[in-house]
């Protein structure tokens, strides 16, 4: 099992920091489809515990924000102040984008730390990383009826399970947990950021019409 080396409070204010900024990206969503401060907290909300709570029902564990409000409360203030700033702010999508990246990469290594701490191998330590990072983003795009990022081919999972890895690598190594998490989140916010700036994308299948009758019976042959 992992021992996190870090006081309490840190650890709390990191993971709420998480939740904080995946609740911006829901909250942005709200603000993009015009809806009023109910719809800005429902999104906040949703998006971010969304992840936490599938994984810590996966794992059988207390669901994080039911022993303790404040992520919550978090997500709520969070809501209120998106919805009174958003008209600021130029292009809400492209930093929807990255807000979405960065609570990307402090979930996934926050789920896969929490995977280790609760005695789960590498494996599922790791899916439970990428479970923490991607449900999130899946259930606000649902909801708020946008292109669900997962759907596409542009390179979020993908992301998540690279810094998820790098992550249970170097705790196995019995590097410190923070500098483990710190490199988890660089690398799961580099790779995704790359994606954002340069339009990276993992190749698709690509269809291929099926054999013909006239190729099938000479493959009998």
């Amino acid at each position: 099992m992992l021992e996190i080396e870090a006081p309490p409070q840190l650890v709390l204010t990191i993971d709420i920091l998480a939740v904080i900024v995946f609740a911006v990206s829901g909250a942005l969503v709200a603000s993009r489809k015009r809806l009023d401060m109910v719809g800005f907290m429902w999104l906040a909300v949703l998006t971010g515990v969304g992840g936490g709570t599938v994984r810590d029902l996966l794992l059988d564990v207390p669901v994080f924000w039911m022993v303790a409000p404040h992520h919550i409360i978090a997500c709520l203030v969070t809501a209120g102040v998106v919805h009174f700033t958003a008209h600021l702010m130029e292009s809400r999508y492209r930093l929807l984008l990255w807000f979405d990246a960065l609570g990307l990469a402090l979930v996934t290594v926050a789920g896969t730390a929490k995977g280790l701490d609760n005695g789960t191998g590498a494996l599922v330590a790791v899916a439970m990383g990428v479970v923490t990072g991607t449900v999130g983003g899946i259930v606000r795009d649902l909801i708020g009826n946008e292109p669900s990022v997962i759907l596409r081919r542009e390179i979020y999972v993908t992301a998540s399970g690279l810094g998820a890895c790098t992550y249970v690598i170097l705790a196995e190594l019995a590097l410190p947990a923070l500098l483990a998490g710190a490199a988890g989140v660089l690398v799961t916010f580099t790779v995704r950021g790359l994606a954002i700036t340069y339009n990276w994308s993992m190749p698709a299948y690509r269809h291929r019409p099926g054999r013909t009758l006239k190729e099938i019976e000479d493959l009998r042959k």
